[in-house]
C-alpha cells in the first residue's frame, strides 16, 4: 500500500458480511492506466480487521501456536478457535482435524492394548516396542 489515504487496505466495516462484492476497475495512477470489468475479491479481503491481525501474527509465529498464545496474550483453546474461525472465514475447512482426531484416539487406543498386554507378559519388550510402532504408522 502506498499511504494514500484514500487506499482501503479491505472493505469499510460492516461490508465484509455481503458476499456480493465484486471490484470494477482498478487502476495505476503511475502509469496512468485504469482497467474495468468484473473482478472478484480475494478472500483476505474480506478478512475483518481482528482476523486479518490474527493471520498476521501467525503468520509471523510461523504457524506454531504456543508462539501465537504468547504473543497474543491468550489461552491455547482460545487461539485454536480464532486459528478454526478464520479458516472458516477463508473456506479453508481443516482437512485433516478430524480424521487426524479419530487417527490419535484409534492408535491411544491400540498402544494401551500393547501395554496391557505388556503388563500381562503376553509380549516382549521388543516385541511391545515392535507392535508400537506398528501402531503409529
Amino acid at each position: 500500500m502506498t499511504g494514500d489515504p484514500r487506499l482501503r487496505e479491505r472493505l469499510p466495516d460492516n461490508l465484509s458480511q455481503f458476499n456480493d462484492w465484486v471490484v470494477t476497475e482498478v487502476e495505476s495512477e503511475e502509469a496512468g492506466i485504469s482497467v474495468r470489468g468484473r473482478f472478484a475479491l480475494s478472500p483476505f479481503q474480506r478478512l475483518d480487521e481482528e482476523q486479518t491481525n490474527f493471520l498476521i501474527t501467525f503468520l509471523r509465529c510461523r504457524g506454531v501456536l504456543s508462539s501465537v498464545e504468547r504473543e497474543l496474550g491468550l489461552s491455547y483453546p482460545t487461539v485454536r478457535a480464532r486459528l478454526d474461525a478464520l479458516l472458516k472465514a477463508l473456506g479453508l475447512a481443516p482437512t485433516a482435524d478430524g480424521d487426524s482426531e479419530e487417527r490419535r484416539k484409534q492408535i491411544s487406543e491400540n498402544q494401551a492394548k500393547i501395554l496391557e498386554r505388556l503388563e500381562r507378559g503376553e509380549l516382549t519388550p521388543a516385541e511391545a516396542k515392535e507392535a508400537m510402532k506398528e501402531a503409529a504408522s
